[in-house]
């Protein structure tokens, strides 16, 4: 009966990514190796100064996008492999446009940035219901930009990442870090297109409390 009763707890608790996915979200604030696997993702693509009020926009829809997934029970509409979980955290790469590439300076003009901001959604949605269920998302709910999001499916593979602590304009100072154990393990950065995953909402903490994880591509 013990036994019996454990294996039902385990298939009734909670998916909670901070305490079973900490390698990928709760890395130490020092630079490590990481192997991603494939996730699928509610993504939306943009550019602009990350602080206009526009901005916003982008991360509703998403939000509004993996509701409908979480709450879908609700609405029986769930997957039926579903189960209970946190949603994921807010995550964006980030990138220059041409324009922003031609005039860098060494200081980052934000009103030039190129990003595609996502939510990784649970490993039981399927496409097809990821795609049933955005569907529904753009039809019933109120999202500026919700027409705009997609799901996509991709794997980062081998990377070098960290924990930054802090104002995002003091993030230099982490990258150079990762920079530094990357070469002393021989490895070279693919390129300046990096991934940040927001582990604060930045509305309602202080800069220096901010966590945010830091992720590049390596060769």
């Amino acid at each position: 009966m013990l036994k019996s009763s454990t294996i039902k707890l385990q298939q009734t608790a909670k998916h909670e990514w901070r305490k079973h996915e900490k390698r990928y979200y709760l890395p130490k604030n020092t630079p490590e190796l990481v192997d991603i696997p494939e996730f699928g993702f509610y993504t939306i693509s943009g550019e602009g100064n990350p602080n206009s009020d526009e901005f916003s926009d982008y991360i509703q829809a998403l939000y509004a996008a993996s509701y409908a997934v979480r709450m879908s029970p609700k609405k029986n509409m769930a997957p039926i492999a579903y189960y209970d979980y946190t949603v994921y955290p807010l995550e964006g790469v980030w990138d220059l446009s041409e324009k922003g590439r031609e005039n860098y300076n060494g200081v980052i003009d934000k009103d030039e940035l190129v990003f595609t901001l996502m939510i990784r959604q649970p490993d039981f949605l399927a496409e097809k219901d990821a795609i049933r269920l955005l569907d529904w998302a753009k039809q019933n709910k109120d999202a500026k930009l919700l027409s705009e999001v997609k799901y996509q499916r991709s794997q980062e593979g081998v990377c070098v990442q960290m924990m930054h602590l802090g104002s995002y304009d003091d993030e230099p100072g982490s990258f150079a870090q990762m920079e530094a154990f990357a070469k002393d393990q021989g490895l070279v950065r693919l390129s300046k297109v990096h991934r940040e995953i927001y582990l604060n909402d930045a509305r309602k903490t202080t800069p220096e409390k901010l966590k945010t994880v830091l992720r590049f591509k390596i060769t």
